[in-house]
């Protein structure tokens, strides 16, 4: 027997949408405020992920920036489906426009612009009979799951909306994807809300216009009150392997930390087989963290050690940036070489600042980057939201860390530095690492993780970081809201440049 690790896609990726192509998958997740919007990752096996674009990566796309913008509003759970030869995602943008497709003939792109669909609610859903007669499934705005007879093509609603099947009467129905399997439509949905109450629930019916059996055994898969440690399992897709097997796809979240613990990477995306019994109901057993799996080593690749000396002529596509990039907020062609940021905003505490980031995808890792502020200001920040950050600053010759947290805002740490390049770095290590620290109200040993912000080398003798912050402030449970940590670079002022910019997870770093 051969293993898999869960996550398959670490960090914050939820909400998985996949359909198969031959012998190709393809995937997509929420994005929320973030663009470029809709990350799209291939595989051939649902294990080994990689992220070959964003399906949202033109501003025309979207209005940008997103009208009304806050964080965890914007792009919420899109659904990707192959049909007629062409590929659709459907997806809702919550802060403006509503329910739209956009297609495209190949997974790369260029996708389409928006087709607009007149249909409230949120989690839209393609299916197709097979006289070509498509359906969409969403969760509606009154609650539970609706479904409706459209022409994805010229966006226009057909019959419906109509209400149909709303699981087993846990809260928040959502999530619902159309399958036609055999002689059998199934529903798959969500309910029981996005926190530790999450499961999968599924139902069936002779026709997608209902009537709906719900399983005996709802909720198939949850879960809650038990001490796994996966968590808020649910939002999932189902796909077909080419040998014939069952595969689902789903969010999850790996708390840490002191009760109630606590997640900071967001819900990520995960993997677990589905069986079938004799009566025609999926079986889902819980889902593991590794998983013995027949037919060869089956390990995920982990994240390589990202260094991206900004040497391409365009940015990779893992880069994102809250809300909106304007022309002219960055460039990799004013000094060759190197990513420059000319400020939008004074402050991080509000929307309209100038940021790129990445997400965080291990518990402990390293992030390093080589800056020059000239006469600008910005640096390093680690992100939940405009609320809940905290960032290494540099400009006018001194170093600050400064937390915010909620409505607070204080400057922890300062030193003067000289006029010109520095290196600055940021150590995240968990818990269980981290030896009790006086310099934290309750010793560093009950958060999830210790933010540690260091000028040059960690590594170097003598060196000591200018603060360590508590990384519990910088969790959804705190914080609130759908989203995950992004690490980033940032300017607040003027002009700033950075040479290069590197990610390295704690099993490839001296963390």
């Amino acid at each position: 027997m051969h293993t898999y690790d869960n996550p398959v896609i670490s960090g914050f990726h939820p909400d998985p949408s996949v359909c198969r192509v031959g012998d190709d998958y393809y995937l997509v997740c929420s994005s929320f405020e973030y663009f470029p919007g809709l990350p799209l990752f291939h595989s051939k096996d649902l294990v080994h992920w990689e992220q070959i674009g964003n399906v949202l990566d033109r501003p025309e796309q979207l209005p940008l920036p997103l009208p009304g913008a806050k964080a965890s509003g914007g792009l919420y759970a899109p659904t990707i489906r192959h049909h007629d030869g062409r590929y659709r995602v459907v997806n809702t943008n919550i802060d403006g426009g509503g329910t739209f497709v956009v297609s495209a003939e190949r997974p790369e792109g260029p996708w389409s612009d928006p087709v607009w669909i007149d249909l409230p609610g949120i989690d839209p859903d393609l299916a197709w009979e097979e006289d070509g007669t498509c359906w969409c499934a969403f969760s509606g705005p009154e609650g539970g799951i609706n479904t409706a007879r459209i022409d994805p093509v010229e966006g226009k609603v057909l019959e419906g909306p109509f209400a149909t099947w709303s699981g087993s009467g846990l809260k928040y129905p959502e999530a619902p994807h159309l399958y036609r399997i055999g002689d059998w439509w199934y529903l798959l949905i969500a309910e029981g809300g996005t926190e530790r109450g999450h499961s999968v629930s599924v139902a069936r019916g002779r026709s997608p216009r209902g009537p709906w059996e719900g399983a005996p055994a709802n909720p198939l898969l949850s879960h809650s009150g038990t001490a796994r440690s996966i968590q808020n399992v649910g939002h999932a897709d189902l796909v077909q392997a080419p040998d014939g097997s069952w595969w689902m796809v789903l969010l999850g979240v790996r708390p840490r930390g002191f009760t109630p613990d606590v997640h900071v990477l967001g819900r990520e995306t995960f993997l677990t087989p589905v069986e079938w019994n004799e009566d025609g109901w999926p079986v889902i057993a819980p889902v593991p963290e590794r998983h013995a799996a027949p037919g060869g080593a089956w390990h995920p690749v982990p994240t390589p050690p990202a260094r991206d000396d900004f040497d391409e002529p365009a940015l990779a596509p893992h880069w994102i940036s809250p809300f909106a990039r304007p022309e002219g907020s960055w460039s990799l062609t004013e000094h060759p070489g190197r990513l420059v940021l000319n400020a939008t905003g004074p402050t991080l505490d509000r929307p309209g600042y100038t940021f790129v980031g990445r997400r965080q995808q291990h518990h402990d890792c390293r992030v390093t980057a080589a800056i020059d502020p000239g006469t600008g200001r910005g640096g390093l920040c680690v992100r939940l939201d405009e609320a809940h950050h905290y960032e290494l600053e540099v400009g006018n010759g001194e170093a600050g860390v400064v937390a915010r947290i909620g409505p607070l805002r204080q400057t922890v740490a300062g030193r003067p530095v000289p006029a010109g390049p520095l290196i600055l770095t940021v150590t995240i290590r968990t818990s269980d690492l981290v030896p009790a620290s006086p310099e934290l109200p309750d010793g560093g040993t009950t958060g999830p993780d210790t933010i540690a912000f260091w000028l040059g080398d960690p590594d170097a003798p003598g060196a000591r970081p200018l603060a360590e912050l508590d990384g519990r402030y910088l969790s959804t449970e705190v914080a609130c809201g759908f989203t995950g940590r992004v690490i980033g670079m940032y300017a607040t002022e003027g002009a700033v440049s950075f040479d290069w910019f590197e990610y390295v997870p704690a099993s490839v770093s001296s963390v």
